[in-house]
């Protein structure tokens, strides 16, 4: 990343500084026993911090519970019963959810997922938009790689299968997230390569956790939301050394630091629930409609580093996992 880059992005930490002074909305981590919520939820390492301060301020906090992707082996969602392995990542956190409701164990409410539906032969579940995310790559701050950083949708394709193995003069070590990742398969569709095509020279990270890029050649996949809440003070900062760079000469950021929502890899992220729930009586008013708790949360959403969106609430969406 150039210095402008790193000016637009260091611009946010005011902002959010700011934001924290005027709300309170920290990213907190799983409800503590015996003070289990309404709505319990896991799944996706992307949104973890933005729904856990949407649990806080949804309804004055009670409602909602997000578990986080990482922590213990095990969760207990319900004040009795209810102890599940804990899901890390979107497809994890969905699987937990089909098994809750094929099983109606009535453990988990609601999923959260940074991916669109991967199989769409039912319509069991209903993906529901809150927010606007993108995907850039991350390389360390203090690596030739970080020499004005803009790589093409081709160049990343060729990196992440091996096709291409140095850049700068430094030797790549390629890193993608753990396999359950909905940022793993929403960045491998972006780049047109499939999990087959994926090279042997591509190791594995816990997505958004800059420390696991230790070597100069690492270049990984990385929310930029998830870095802009990083990197300002919103949420524990595990960024490590790392740098956002530019894809297909676009940059990550706005010049207030801010996320740009026109970035090439966008996406929305989601919060899935049984389509036979939409019409309950918690998850309704709290998921789905424009006007919902969770959509009327827009300074809640911002603060973590997301963009609003038109969409928010919407149920199209639907599928199996």
């Amino acid at each position: 990343m150039n210095v402008k880059s790193r000016a637009r992005l260091g611009a946010v930490v005011g902002v959010a500084a700011l934001a924290l002074g005027a709300m309170a909305a920290p990213a907190v981590a799983d409800p503590a026993d015996g003070s289990h919520r309404l709505l319990a939820g896991v799944g996706s390492d992307t949104t973890q911090d933005v729904v856990n301060g949407l649990s806080e301020t949804v309804d004055g906090g009670g409602t909602i519970a997000s578990y986080d992707a990482t922590g213990s082996a095990t969760i207990q969602t319900r004040d009795t019963g209810c102890v599940i392995n804990r899901p890390n990542g979107s497809s994890a956190g969905i699987d937990a959810l089909r098994n809750a409701v094929d099983n109606n164990t009535g453990c988990l409410d609601f999923a959260r997922s940074s991916r669109v539906p991967a199989d769409t032969s039912t319509t069991d579940l209903t993906w529901i938009p809150f927010a606007r995310d993108a995907v850039t790559v991350a390389v360390r701050s203090d690596s030739a790689l970080n020499n004005n950083l803009n790589l093409t949708t081709a160049q990343l394709a060729a990196i992440y299968t091996c096709q291409t193995t140095t850049l700068n003069g430094v030797t790549l070590a390629p890193l993608l997230p753990q396999a359950n990742s909905g940022t793993r398969s929403f960045f491998l569709g972006q780049i047109g390569v499939t999990e087959a095509q994926v090279g042997s020279c591509v190791g594995t990270m816990e997505e958004h956790d800059g420390r696991y890029l230790t070597a100069a050649g690492n270049i990984a996949p990385y929310s930029i939301a998830k870095y802009i809440a990083q990197t300002s003070g919103v949420v524990t900062d595990i960024h490590g050394k790392t740098v956002l760079g530019e894809v297909n000469g676009v940059s990550p950021t706005n010049a207030d630091g801010t996320l740009n929502v026109s970035f090439p890899y966008s996406r929305d992220v989601y919060d899935v629930v049984p389509t036979s729930k939409l019409s309950d009586s918690v998850i309704n008013p709290t998921f789905v409609g424009a006007n919902s708790s969770v959509c009327a949360e827009t300074a809640t959403i911002e603060l973590y580093g997301f963009g609003a969106i038109s969409n928010c609430g919407t149920t199209t969406l639907k599928g199996e996992r």
